[in-house]
Order: structure tokens, then C-alpha cells, then sequence
């Protein structure tokens, strides 16, 4: 890629400008939970058809594809994730939601795009038209994937499962991006690992239940689930060497009915955030050791049951794919280009190219007000002054924000595709 053909294919944003920002905020105003994202997959079909894609919906559920093939060179895929949160939206935005739905257990929640999705969904349908128009400035084949459900870590699986490959062909290398919390109108990568893989686990243990007033008849699974709880911290802090991150949460105890009851079970949810596959493997399995002799200590009547889920893999950036990004973001952005910190949030993007057996990136672009954040940071209250995603305050500024997605997209994509005619 040169800096004039993605300037000639960027040229057309100004036109679009409009448009990119009207359906950004639609978007923003009708989130859809996972698996439901039945209204975002139809307006992004209608797009892409528009722009000469071919396009397949329904794929893994509400999957959407689309495939421009332009002549000779490389199989380039950009992906975005559609999905929201059951999350109540606290930004008083004038385009906030109000929209509610009902999850997976049958709740009515409220519903937010608490996470940028809408972003990512907004700018890849931009990116997509502009690189359809320009077409004589590259060669290859465009592939530009909308993926439901990344929030549960099923969305990527389920488009593999559903035939993503039978339908795309070969792939050469895939590409993604993330809004994050840091100024608005800032990109940037890193080669190697930038997202923790997630795994959450749900425990549960038996003891035997009895009066309060009674406890030596009981085996008190509260105390059992005390004892695993504290254990728990000796993982990261004595088992895991210092110079490789992880983390290891406690999120949720539930345990008994009432203060004089003494239950019959307890049931510990954990999440565990790691980069390293030995390290993941290290740590699920000193959980597991951990809590089986918690409740021999305690004399459990019965195994402990484990149950794993909402399982994320390591985000791991190829060398080479991820240098060639990162300088294509240099003569683009200037300074506004960098390296991005390692991240513990966690996606699911890699189970695509991972299937595909291909190389792939992942960036991150900034969602704050420059102003707001480098005020939050003089005062070294970034950490409590910057909503971040899954906040029901966050809310990234719709520019440049917009644009530098958009842009990152575009350019990210010619730097892989074939040069033009």
C-alpha cells in the first residue's frame, strides 16, 4: 500500500461523513443482545449489498458476510462485532437507549451498547463502501465479516461451525479493531500477545445443611467456599512466576436462604485472565486441585462440580502482519499512531483466523474526549474518571472517533491487499 491510494480511497469519507455518524447513532439507539442481532444483521446486509458485495446472512445464527473479489492478490478479512450488553445506558445522550429485550434465561433486561460494538459495526460498513468504490486502487479479494454474539465467546465458534469456511475459501490474513478507553483519535497495536485469554468457571460445593444454631451438625459450605476464596489468591501470587501476567476474580459467592440457616451447597463464579497457554492450563488446573482439598478438609459429602464458560482465547498478533499495519498507521496517523498497551480485556476474533489457519492483527482505537482524558490524566484520576467498556457511562465521542476506525480499516485492509491498476 502507498499513503496516496488509501488517501484516494479516504477521499470519499467527507461524503459519507454524514451517513457514517446517522447510522452510528441508530445503531446506538436499537442494540441487540447476543444471538439476537437480527435488525443490525439486515441494515448491514442492505449496506453491503449496496456497495457490490455478494452477501451471505444467517451464517452461525446472525452472522453476516460479504465478499468483493477484485482481480488477483491477496484474501484480506476485516471483521466487527454487532452484539450489546444487558446493561442499563446512564450516558444522557440524546441518542442513549432505552430499549430493553428479553436474555437467554427469559429476564427482561435492558440493553446498551456498553462495549462500542456500534463503532466497530458503523466503521467496517463505512470502510467496506469506500474500499468498493475505490477498487482501482487495490487487487484481491475483500472479505468484510459482521460476527453476533462476541460477548458470550460463542459468536466466532458459531461462524466456523456454521460453514464460515465452505463459504469464504482461502483467507490470507484477518484483521480487527476495538474501541477503547483512551483520547479519541489515537490507534495503536502491538505485535505478540494483546488480549488475555478468559476462561469463567462456575464451582459448586457440598457440605450439609443444618440449623444456624446447631453447626456441629452441619458441614458449613460457606466456610468451605471462605477457605477456597482465600487459597485462590495464592495462584497468581506464589504459583505464577512475576513476568507473566495474570489474573484470577472472584466475581459472585451464593450460599443459604436465611441468617439462621445453614445451607447444603455454595457456588463460587471465578474468571481467569492469562496470555500464555501454559500459564491458562497452570492456573485452571491449581483451581481445580485447590478446591478438591478445600472440601476434603472440610469433609464434603461429595465432589465439587465444575462447570467452564464464556471461554475467550489469547489474542496473539502475528510479527509480521502486525509491523506491516503498524507502519501503514505511521504514515497515516503521524504521531496519533503507537503501540498499544497489553490489554486484559479479552474477545473472540481469534477463533476466525485461528480456523482459517491464517495470521491475523488486532488494534485498538481511542473512544475519550482528548480534553477529558488528558484532564482525568494530569490529576492521575484516569482510573476513576474515564468510563470504560461495559460502563453504563460509556459512551465514545462520536469524532473523530468514527473517522479514525473507519480510516484504520481502510488502511489496515490496503496494506495486506494488491496494489491497484
Amino acid at each position: 500500500m502507498t499513503a496516496r491510494s488509501a488517501t484516494a480511497v479516504l477521499a470519499g469519507l467527507d461524503g459519507v461523513r454524514d451517513d457514517l455518524e446517522s447510522f452510528y447513532r441508530d445503531l446506538h439507539q436499537h442494540p441487540e443482545l447476543s444471538h439476537q442481532e437480527t435488525k443490525t444483521a439486515a441494515k448491514v446486509a442492505d449496506r453491503l449489498q449496496t456497495a457490490g458485495f455478494h452477501v451471505t446472512t444467517g451464517v452461525g445464527g446472525t452472522g453476516v458476510v460479504g465478499i468483493l473479489a477484485n482481480g488477483d492478490g491477496p484474501r484480506v478479512l476485516l471483521r466487527a462485532d454487532m452484539d450489546a450488553l444487558p446493561v442499563r445506558e446512564a450516558t444522557g445522550l440524546d441518542y442513549a437507549s432505552e430499549a430493553t429485550s428479553t436474555d437467554a434465561d427469559g429476564n427482561t433486561v435492558p440493553v446498551m451498547h456498553a462495549c462500542g460494538h456500534d463503532v466497530h459495526v458503523a466503521c467496517l460498513a463505512t470502510a467496506a463502501a469506500l474500499l468498493a468504490a475505490g477498487k482501482d486502487q487495490w487487487s484481491g479479494t475483500l472479505i468484510a465479516l459482521f460476527q453476533p454474539a462476541e460477548e458470550v465467546a460463542n459468536g466466532a465458534r458459531g461462524m466456523v461451525e456454521g460453514g464460515l469456511q465452505d463459504l469464504v475459501g482461502p483467507v490470507d490474513v484477518a484483521l480487527g479493531q476495538h474501541v477503547l478507553p483512551m483520547p479519541s483519535g489515537s490507534v495503536g497495536t502491538r505485535v505478540g500477545p494483546v488480549l488475555s485469554a478468559a476462561d469463567s468457571l462456575r464451582v459448586t460445593v457440598h457440605g450439609r445443611g443444618a440449623h444456624g444454631s446447631m453447626p456441629q451438625a452441619a458441614i458449613d459450605p460457606v466456610v468451605l467456599a471462605a477457605m477456597i476464596v482465600i487459597r485462590l489468591q495464592t495462584i497468581v501470587s506464589r504459583e505464577i512466576a512475576p513476568t507473566q501476567p495474570a489474573v484470577l476474580t472472584v466475581g459472585s459467592i451464593h450460599a443459604g436462604t436465611k441468617s439462621n440457616v445453614i445451607g447444603d451447597s455454595a457456588v463460587i463464579d471465578l474468571n481467569v485472565r492469562t496470555y500464555d497457554e501454559q500459564v491458562r492450563s497452570q492456573v485452571l488446573e491449581a483451581i481445580e486441585r485447590i478446591v478438591r482439598a478445600e472440601c476434603v478438609a472440610s469433609g464434603s459429602p461429595k465432589e465439587p462440580d465444575f462447570e467452564r464458560y464464556d471461554e475467550f482465547p489469547v489474542t496473539t498478533n502475528d510479527q509480521a502482519v502486525t509491523e506491516r499495519t503498524a507502519a501503514a498507521f505511521t504514515d497515516f496517523f503521524g504521531d496519533a499512531a503507537g503501540e498499544l498497551p497489553l490489554q486484559t480485556a479479552s474477545e473472540d476474533f481469534s477463533d476466525i483466523p485461528n480456523a482459517f489457519g491464517v495470521p491475523y492483527s488486532y488494534w485498538g482505537i481511542g473512544g475519550i474526549d482528548p480534553d477529558t482524558y488528558a484532564a482525568a490524566e494530569r490529576a492521575g484520576r484516569v482510573s476513576s474518571d474515564i468510563p470504560v467498556n461495559h460502563s453504563p457511562y460509556f459512551a465514545p465521542v462520536i469524532q473523530p472517533t468514527l473517522d479514525v476506525g473507519t480510516q484504520a480499516l481502510v488502511v489496515a485492509a490496503l496494506a495486506q491487499l494488491g496494489s491497484g491498476a
